[in-house]
C-alpha cells in the first residue's frame, strides 16, 4: 500500500515537472530566455567537469599556474560549444527542411523554429559566460580584441535569436566554429609539453585544411554567403511581384462597380460633344448611352462567364 502511494506521488511530481517544462521552459515565448540561461549554466557545469577530469587524468594539469588552469578550463568550454554549434549549423544549412528552397512557407530570411532559436540561445549564453571570464581575468584570457569580438558576436547572434530574422545566415557564419576545437587542442598539446609530438603535427595539418575551407579563406565564405543571400533576394522579389499583380487584379475587379457611374458620365459628355449638343441635352442622351454600354458589358459578362465555366470544369476534371 505504501509502495503504490509513493509511486502515485512520484507520478504526480513527474506530471507537474512536465507541465512546467512544456508551459514555461520550452514554450515559444520563453525559449530565448531559458536557452540563454541554460547556456550560461551549461558553461559553468562544463568548467567544473573540465577541472575535475583534468585533475585526475592529466598529470600536467596540476603543474600549471592558476591562470593557466583557468584558461585550460575555459578552452574546454569553448571546445564543447564549438562542437555543438558547428554541428547544429551544418544540420540547419545543409540538411534541414526549414531553410530549404523547396520549402514555400514564407521568406527564408524570416524562417525560424523552436530548435533553431534554442541553439542560438545556447550560443548567446556561451558568449556571455566567456566574455564575463575574459573581463574578470583581464588580460590573462585575451585583450581588447577578444572583448570586441565576443561582444559583437553575442549581439549579432542574440538579435537573430530574439527577432527570428536571418537565422540561416547566422548559422552559415557559425560553421566557422569548426576550427575552434583544433586550435584549442594545439594549445593543450603545447601547454602539456608535446609540441614535438606526432599529435602536434597532425593537429597542424587538420587546422590547415579546416582553415582552407573556412577561416583562412574569408573571401570564399563571403562569396558563398553573398550568393545565397542574393538568390534568396531574387526569390523574395519575384514572390512580392506576384503578390502585387494578384492584388492589383483583385482591386481592379472590386472597383469596377464603383467606377461605373464615372465611366458612364464621361461617355455621356463625349456623346454630347460629338453631336455638338449643349448641357440641356444631357438627360436626353443618357438613355442612349446607357443602352449601348449595357450591351457591351453584357457581352463581356457572357464571355467572362464562359471562361470561368471552362476553367472550373478543367479544375474539377483534374481533381
Amino acid at each position: 500500500m505504501a509502495g503504490s502511494r509513493r509511486i502515485l506521488v512520484f507520478k504526480n511530481y513527474q506530471n507537474q515537472a512536465e507541465l512546467l517544462v512544456r508551459s514555461y521552459l520550452l514554450s515559444d515565448p520563453f525559449i530565448p530566455y531559458t536557452s540563454v540561461i541554460g547556456g550560461i549554466l551549461a558553461c559553468k557545469l562544463l568548467y567544473d567537469l573540465t577541472q575535475l577530469i583534468s585533475t585526475f587524468y592529466f598529470r600536467s594539469y596540476n603543474g600549471l599556474t592558476k591562470i593557466q588552469r583557468s584558461e585550460w578550463n575555459n578552452r574546454g568550454i569553448s571546445t564543447i560549444h564549438a562542437l555543438f554549434i558547428s554541428t547544429v549549423s551544418l544540420y540547419f544549412v545543409f540538411w534541414s527542411d526549414l531553410f530549404s528552397d523547396q520549402n514555400s512557407t514564407g521568406l527564408v530570411t524570416f524562417r525560424n523554429s523552436s530548435l533553431s532559436t534554442f541553439a542560438l540561445g545556447i550560443s548567446v549564453g556561451y558568449f556571455i559566460s566567456d566574455l564575463g571570464m575574459i573581463c574578470w581575468l583581464y588580460p590573462s584570457l585575451g585583450g581588447v580584441e577578444y572583448i570586441v569580438h565576443h561582444s559583437l558576436s553575442g549581439i549579432a547572434v542574440a538579435y537573430s535569436m530574439y527577432t527570428g530574422e536571418g537565422q540561416l545566415y547566422t548559422f552559415m557564419v557559425l560553421i566557422s566554429e569548426v576550427t575552434t576545437p583544433e586550435i584549442n587542442m594545439r594549445w593543450y598539446l603545447d601547454t602539456a609539453g608535446l609540441k614535438k609530438s606526432t599529435a602536434y603535427l597532425i593537429n597542424g595539418v587538420v587546422i590547415f585544411f579546416a582553415w582552407l575551407v573556412s577561416d583562412s579563406n574569408p573571401h570564399f565564405n563571403s562569396y558563398c554567403l553573398f550568393a545565397k543571400a542574393f538568390w534568396h533576394g531574387i526569390l523574395a522579389s519575384a514572390s512580392e511581384k506576384n503578390k502585387y499583380k494578384s492584388s492589383q487584379k483583385k482591386q481592379n475587379k472590386s472597383c469596377f462597380w464603383l467606377l461605373l457611374p464615372e465611366l458612364l458620365l464621361s461617355e455621356v459628355i463625349k456623346a454630347a460633344k460629338s453631336q455638338n449638343q449643349d448641357k440641356s441635352c444631357f438627360w436626353l442622351l443618357l438613355p442612349e448611352v446607357l443602352l449601348s454600354k449595357a450591351q457591351v458589358y453584357v457581352n463581356k459578362a457572357l464571355i467572362f462567364g464562359s471562361y470561368i465555366f471552362c476553367v472550373g470544369k478543367n479544375a474539377f476534371s483534374v481533381l
